[in-house]
């Protein structure tokens, strides 16, 4: 059983990559729809509460299969419109592709929600005096909000961060040779299906294990100087 170990393995680094190009997506999409979300202007905020609720309210695999061939359906479709492609012809999205942006188009929902809690922790008095001071929305928002609410998000991104590693599994079902889908080839080759899942769980703890300490290693040097209630 031990051979293929190198194999199921060397699909780590793309599992990494994969969870890596999905969060710095998810963060980026879930900063906008934060800040969307406690808008005073009625389009935006709407616009990311409906993406927000539709997001979270339907499964992960539903929505990478209904991405991942839905979008593949709209690309072939964009193409042969541009003359791109003939009739006959079609373009394969790459699953690393869809299935990075997937995840990240997916867990910006979550990301926003703990975001926008986080920015609410600031206190409304401090966006008020920058005001004051002849500050716009947009310096409030950058120079104020966002450095202040990073102490208040890391609890929430900690725990959407473990989540989404372990939600990279689910792009073994489109065709991306990640650890999931290695463990599973391994699995059927050799019988041995449990002993390599075994192997999986165990690298998905010790990726999430590592995080985790990171993370709130991070968290307690944000924390430095504030006063905690007894």
């Amino acid at each position: 059983m031990a051979s293929y170990l190198p194999y199921v393995l060397s699909g780590v680094g793309l599992t990494l990559a994969v969870a890596g190009g999905a969060l710095s997506l998810a963060t980026l999409l879930g900063v906008v729809a934060a800040a969307a979300r406690l808008s005073a202007s009625r389009w935006p905020r709407a616009i990311a509460t409906a993406y927000a609720t539709l997001i979270r309210g339907v499964p992960d695999l539903v929505l990478m299969l209904l991405i991942f061939y839905g979008g593949q359906i709209g690309v072939n479709a964009l193409a042969q419109r541009l003359g791109w492609v003939g009739d006959g012809g079609s373009l394969d999205v790459d699953p690393f592709v869809a299935g990075t942006l997937t995840l990240g188009f997916i867990y910006g929902a979550y990301f926003a929600e703990t975001f926008r809690g986080a920015m609410l922790a600031v206190p409304r008095g401090q966006s008020e005096a920058a005001v004051a001071f002849g500050l716009s929305r947009r310096q409030v928002l950058t120079r104020i909000v966002l450095p202040q609410m990073v102490r208040h998000a890391l609890p929430g991104f900690t725990n959407n961060w473990l989540v989404l590693v372990k939600s990279t599994a689910l792009v073994s079902v489109i065709g991306l040779t990640d650890l999931m889908y290695r463990a599973k080839q391994a699995g059927a080759a050799t019988r041995a299906a449990f002993f390599y899942f075994a192997v999986a769980a165990a690298v998905y703890l010790a990726i999430t294990s590592i995080s985790l300490g990171a993370l709130r290693a991070f968290e307690r040097r944000q924390s430095r100087g504030v006063r905690r209630a007894a």
